[in-house]
């Protein structure tokens, strides 16, 4: 398989915004999914389960898809054949694994972290590996230099996600634990990658994210079985059905991802799903408040720097002519 990036015309002023918002959409979806995530992990008193309950719902969804759509079972056929005849890594295939470890990762040092400290440190490496990703390529990834507007694009993000999160932020943690929430972010930055080059081979964003949930799931129950052997299983599960959903605003995030990070890279990616997450968050503390927390204005304030960040950072690839696919669903 060639490492080198294919030539591809600039993408379209329309086609990067487009893009992008794609982006900010998937982010605003994961700042749901975490909503919905912590009141069934609360109600169920156990994280991890929570979280296998959220993935293998998303991964029967996808099974289902994928069975059913032509497109989805033919793309499994061809990402199948060109990982036998070795055209493609098999390390391509455990996207999926980044993911159940950031979760896993955000479950066990969280509550000791705080989440504001967790996201931060996450998004430092998160947006590091995204630059560093598109500054050196990865398979057949369109390369993306490092530019003046991308660095404070990053910076500004990385500034934007500390200070909406001061209002929340510890400092009197073992600094130790920082090893998993800085790991949980390259993993992320890395997962966003592989999964838009497994629908690159496979030609199908269906595919793409069907194999992220089935290693992602695999992990996590395995997860899962050790954590219930060591505190035991849950006394009941909550009756409200709407804190099932978790899955399918995964399976939307994680395909939106896929569709879209040839088009704009892995770094823009992550900014706009940052922003997105921020944003949505704001949006649901404002709509659907949490009981005795007010709307810090912090998290105002970085939510709006966030959005500078994206317009920086797409200002900067409008500037840059780089090789880029145009944004389509094959």
């Amino acid at each position: 398989m060639s490492s080198a990036a294919p030539s591809h015309p600039h993408p379209s002023r329309f086609v990067l915004i487009v893009a992008v918002g794609i982006a900010v959409i998937s982010g605003a979806l994961t700042a749901l999914q975490t909503r919905v995530n912590s009141q069934l992990s609360l109600e169920l008193g156990d994280g991890i389960l929570a979280s296998v309950i959220s993935f293998a719902s998303g991964l029967v969804i996808l099974t289902i898809a994928v069975l059913v759509a032509p497109r989805g079972r033919d793309g499994l056929a061809r990402l199948t054949a060109s990982v036998r005849e070795r055209r493609t890594p098999w390390w391509y295939l455990i996207g999926g694994l980044f993911g159940a470890v950031f979760v896993v990762g955000q479950g066990l040092t969280a509550a000791v972290l705080g989440v504001a400290l967790f996201t931060i440190a996450a998004v430092a490496t998160q947006t590091i590996t995204g630059a560093v990703i598109d500054r050196v390529g990865l398979g057949d990834l369109p390369k993306r230099p490092v530019t003046a507007l991308r660095v404070v694009a990053s910076l500004l993000a990385l500034a934007a996600v500390t200070f909406s999160g001061l209002a929340e932020l510890r400092v009197d943690v073992p600094i130790g634990l920082l090893i998993l929430p800085l790991l949980a972010g390259v993993g992320i930055g890395f997962q966003q990658a592989i999964t838009g080059q497994v629908r690159h081979v496979s030609q199908s964003a269906l595919t793409a994210t069907f194999i992220n949930f089935l290693t992602g799931t695999t992990v996590l129950i395995l997860a899962a079985i050790v954590h219930t052997i060591v505190v035991g299983w849950v006394a009941s599960f909550p009756s409200n059905p709407l804190l099932y959903t978790g899955g399918v605003l995964g399976v939307l995030f994680i395909g939106g991802a896929a569709v879209v990070v040839r088009t704009i890279g892995v770094l823009l990616l992550g900014l706009g799903t940052i922003a997105g997450q921020l944003l949505g968050a704001l949006v649901l503390d404002l709509v659907i408040p949490i009981s005795g927390r007010g709307l810090p204005t912090t998290t105002v304030i970085g939510t709006l720097l966030t959005l500078v960040a994206v317009s920086l950072a797409v200002l900067s690839a409008r500037r840059s002519h780089v090789a880029t696919p145009p944004l389509t669903e094959p």
